[in-house]
């Protein structure tokens, strides 16, 4: 579940006091992972996905929580209690004394009303106003002032260009970087100079609010922690070409003269599209990165890992092989396979990050040099159970019984539809009689999440983890994403009150009865 998915009064979920709650939930339900999705900057001009943003290591100031804040003395609290409360706003409260679960088929199919979504527009201008204020009441603070210089020192070799970016790209009407005059485009010392002297306020906000939300983040992965929670966090193979590391690593990327990719991302024509996928990321120069010892992706790594415990790598077979197109393309059909120097790259990997905790997406058509990698490097893969019933083979890999220690099981992902979604909107039925023969009996669409979720659990995967709105068995109106669509994605809630006592009951005990309670230990759910 993504932090945006929590309650609070802001339009969006947040690091606040419902973080701290879903937490304490996770602990008294016997779970030991939490994973997330990116944390990275989201704005509306790209749906507010999470995979799309201005930047690969700065953190979403919309996940800033204000009650932290005032908590801080940058707040006061009569300034956030007296906002105009946002569509879907509520006291934060998660926690419930309501049998959730056994509510009525139309009392859940509402779960997810208009209340329960996210207002991003709205969490942007009100939580901007409110920084506003706490940044100027910083300025005027030396109490944090110590503390803020030591977070700049130490991440300089991202923050500089991240601050100095977003302040030219809203000088510029929000204009894509290489539209930006020659000299700042060309990152011309004396220009950024100028810039960073004339608008040196707008640059310390942007880095007083990353301040703010990895001291947040901070502390957050601390109390999780402390409670035997380990933090699964998510990084997007490749990143924006509008962003700030395209604009101030170009090198790494296969750009022309005129600092526009020559070649972009994508997939190839498969039995999903007839033309592909063309995603439009600017690709890596691997000689480059390899003649470099891959420094970009070292940082980027040891980032992240500070950041979380476990770090799922997103169309990790693209760091193997990745289909490369060229830029004047209209679709993916004309692209090629490019190799990826994959085995001194792991190399290096593992003298930095010994264990490598990473978890590969590697969904989809995956080939035996993308599988050996995995093997070689003990990385393990994930199994998705949605995926299991579409074909009659008693031998597919995503059915429990073909499990492997070594991998990570889930319902669904973000990506896919609810398991209540799925059995209701999506699943023939021939699907649904592959999947009540395999659990013995017929369901309803009530109790198919459940039934999936004991499937998980009562395999030999080490990890298992389940979407919350599996969890609460929500129904197609949960959908976090669906791809390929531009609207209407990465706006599920959980509602005011949702963790009852007694689904944490529930989810404990499976979580018990199969051995997975223990937290701390290798396995867990």
């Amino acid at each position: 579940m993504h932090i945006t998915s929590l309650p609070s009064k802001f339009g969006v979920g947040d690091l606040g006091p419902s973080a701290y709650e879903f937490v304490d939930f996770l602990d008294r339900a016997g779970q030991s992972f939490w994973q997330v999705l990116p944390l990275a900057p989201t704005d509306s001009y790209r749906g507010n996905s999470p995979y799309s943003s201005l930047s690969a290591f700065a953190g979403n100031p919309l996940l800033i929580s204000p009650e932290l804040l005032v908590n801080d003395g940058l707040l006061e609290a009569k300034e956030v209690d007296s906002r105009r409360r946002l569509k879907g706003a509520s006291d934060g409260r998660i926690l419930g004394e309501g049998a959730r679960h056994k509510r009525s088929n139309s009392q859940r199919r509402s779960m997810s009303s208009a209340d329960d979504t996210c207002d991003y527009e709205g969490a942007y201008r009100l939580k901007n106003e409110l920084f506003d204020t706490a940044f100027r009441r910083f300025k005027g603070d030396a109490s944090l002032r110590g503390e803020f210089d030591r977070f700049v020192e130490k991440n300089t070799s991202w923050l500089d260009d991240y601050a100095l970016f977003v302040v030219i790209k809203r000088l510029n009407e929000g204009k894509e970087w290489t539209e930006w005059n020659e000299a700042l485009k060309e990152r011309d010392a004396s220009a950024l100079k100028a810039i960073q002297a004339e608008h040196a306020a707008l640059v310390e906000r942007e880095r007083f609010l990353q301040f703010v939300f990895y001291r947040q983040w901070g502390a957050l992965k601390r109390y999780c922690n402390e409670k035997g929670i380990r933090l699964i966090g998510d990084i997007p193979i490749y990143v924006s070409f509008d962003s700030a590391d395209a604009w101030s690593n170009g090198g790494i990327f296969k750009l022309g003269e005129d600092k526009k990719p020559l070649f972009v991302s994508g997939v190839p024509p498969d039995y999903f599209s007839r033309t592909g996928q063309l995603w439009g990321n600017p690709v890596y120069n691997w000689d480059v990165l390899r003649e470099r010892r891959f420094d970009w992706w070292v940082e980027r790594m040891r980032h992240n890992l500070e950041l979380f415990d476990i770090v799922r790598i997103d169309h990790f077979r693209g760091l193997i092989a990745y289909w490369e197109v060229e830029a004047h393309e209209k679709t993916a059909v004309n692209g090629r396979w490019v190799p990826v120097p994959y085995d001194d790259f792991f190399s290096v990997l593992k003298e930095s990050f010994p264990g490598l905790p990473f978890i590969a997406e590697d969904l989809g058509v995956i080939t035996d040099d993308v599988r050996d990698a995995m093997c070689r490097y003990d990385i393990p893969g994930m199994r998705v159970l949605l995926f299991a019933f579409g074909e009659d083979n008693p031998k597919h890999p995503y059915l429990p019984h073909n499990y492997i220690p070594s991998c990570v099981v889930y319902t669904g992902t973000h990506d896919n539809n609810t398991v209540r979604g799925w059995f209701e909107r999506e699943s023939d039925a021939e699907e649904r009689k592959r999947f009540f023969d395999y659990i013995g009996r017929r369901v309803g669409p009530e109790e198919a999440p459940e039934e999936m979720m004991r499937l998980l659990m009562m395999s030999v995967a080490d990890t298992v983890i389940v979407p919350m709105q599996d969890v609460l068995g929500l129904g197609e109106e949960a959908r976090m994403n669906k791809p390929a669509t531009g609207d209407g994605n990465w706006l599920w809630r959980l509602g005011t009150g949702a963790l009852s006592k007694k689904l944490e009951e529930r989810l404990f005990g499976m979580t018990r009865v199969y051995g997975r309670a223990e937290a701390g230990g290798e396995e867990g759910s």
